[in-house]
């Protein structure tokens, strides 16, 4: 049977734990993403955020319904932080590329929490409002709603993919991060245009930027199509 989970304002009145704090939902989850960055996926466990929090790990279960409650909360968070702030411009194209470069900064700010989260559909507030604000800016256009919603799953799940696939770069060891980044330089730019005709011929553009993220080109490939789509219609 699931734990009942009290509600804020009866979490609020409780006591303080042993380090003078009142605990709740927001401060669980913003000492679970400092704990995912210190100590990575597998160092974040409930008994270690518990003493993180000065409480009872079994204390965190009035709270959350249980430990993927928690990671739902955390990629909530994940997406409030990177809309916190935003205003509309009325550019349909501009808004779009600041939501999405948001929402892919603010997951590379927590790698660990973003390789963890990214591939999770959380339902709540702040995914929400995004979901409302992204299809609101497409529909504005005049775009026919099957047109909206494509184009909506394409950029939703391209930000998401690729700042999990950073975010697993970033999370890393430095040193395992370092060899990978090297091999551009040590491996592929010296093979034998003999044998490797159309990577020796790029070899300097591939080190100059195969380390670096293809998002923001891949982002304005998926604009252009939706400016290709929108001038069609």
């Amino acid at each position: 049977m699931a734990k009942e989970v009290v509600s804020e304002t009866d979490r609020r009145r409780r006591r303080p734990t042993k380090q003078g704090v009142v605990l709740t939902q927001k401060l669980i989850v913003e000492t679970a993403l400092r704990m995912l960055r210190e100590h990575g996926r597998e160092g974040m466990t409930v008994r270690r955020l518990g003493v993180a929090l000065g409480a009872d790990p079994s204390t965190l279960y009035r709270y959350f319904r249980g430990t993927d409650d928690l990671t739902l909360a955390i990629a909530d968070e994940l997406i409030g932080r990177a809309m916190r702030d935003w205003r509309a411009t009325g550019d349909w194209r501009r808004d779009l590329r600041d939501i999405g470069l948001r929402i892919h900064t603010a997951y590379l700010d927590h790698p660990e929490a973003a390789v963890l989260t990214a591939s999770r559909v959380s339902g709540r507030a702040n995914e929400i409002a995004t979901d409302e604000v992204v299809l609101g800016i497409l529909r504005a256009t005049g775009l026919s709603d099957s047109d909206v919603v494509r184009i909506y799953q394409a950029f939703i799940d391209q930000t998401l993919a690729f700042a999990a696939l950073d975010a697993a770069g970033l999370a890393l060891p430095a040193a395992a991060r370092a060899a990978d980044e090297e091999v551009w330089r040590a491996t592929y730019a010296r093979l034998s245009p003999d044998t490797h005709p159309h990577i020796a011929a790029t070899a300097p553009l591939l080190v100059a930027r195969m380390n670096h993220s293809a998002y923001p080109t891949a982002l304005e490939m998926l604009l252009d199509s939706a400016a290709a789509t929108l001038r069609a219609g």
